[in-house]
C-alpha cells in the first residue's frame, strides 16, 4: 500500500507516493534517484547512509520514509551551493585525500557538516567524536579530520571578512 509523503528535500518541497514500509534510504535512492547516500551495512552501524533530518544526523537505513512527512531532509547532494558544484567541505575532502574509495565519503561529509553547523570551532577530539558514527576502511581518519578542521578554519576566516 502506497502513502503520500510530503517533506522538504534539499530545500525543495517534495510530494511522493511510496510504500509505507520503504526506508528513507530506499526512497532517496530508488524513488528520487539521489544516489549520493550509500547503503553500507543496512543496520545503522556504518554511517554510509547518513543524512540530516531536521538538522540532525540520522542513518537513513533506519528511518521509515513516512517518518519524514512534514520534516526537512538534507542529503549530500543538497550541500553544494549550486547543482554540480562541491561544498567547501566536499572540496576539502578532495584536497586532503579524505576520499579514498569514496563509499563512506557522503556520510562523513554529512556528519562533518552537522558538526560544523553546531560547533564552528571544533577541536580535533570534537571532530573525532562528531564522525564517530561513520566507518571508513581506507583513510585512517587523519585526512578526514584534517579536511573538517580546515573547513572550520576557512569558514571562520570568511566570517571575519564579512
Amino acid at each position: 500500500m502506497n502513502i503520500q509523503i510530503d517533506f522538504t528535500l534539499n530545500g525543495r518541497a517534495v510530494s511522493i507516493d511510496a510504500p509505507a514500509h520503504v526506508t528513507l534510504l530506499r526512497l532517496l535512492r530508488d524513488y528520487l534517484n539521489l544516489t549520493g547516500t550509500k547503503e553500507g551495512c543496512a543496520i545503522g552501524e556504518c554511517g554510509a547512509c547518513s543524512v540530516l533530518l531536521d538538522g540532525r544526523v540520522v542513518n537513513s537505513c533506519l528511518v521509515l520514509a513516512p517518518q519524514v512527512s512534514g520534516r526537512d531532509v538534507m542529503t549530500v547532494e543538497g550541500l553544494a551551493p549550486v547543482e554540480g558544484a562541491m561544498s567547501d567541505l566536499q572540496a576539502a575532502f578532495v584536497k586532503y585525500g579524505a576520499v579514498q574509495c569514496g563509499y563512506c565519503t557522503p556520510g562523513l561529509v554529512i556528519a562533518g557538516e552537522a558538526l560544523l553547523r553546531d560547533n564552528h570551532f571544533p577541536t580535533r577530539d570534537e571532530i573525532n567524536d562528531g564522525i564517530a558514527g561513520n566507518l571508513c576502511r581506507c583513510t585512517g581518519y587523519q585526512q578526514i579530520v584534517d579536511a573538517i578542521e580546515q573547513t572550520a578554519r576557512q569558514r571562520a576566516a570568511a566570517q571575519v571578512k564579512e
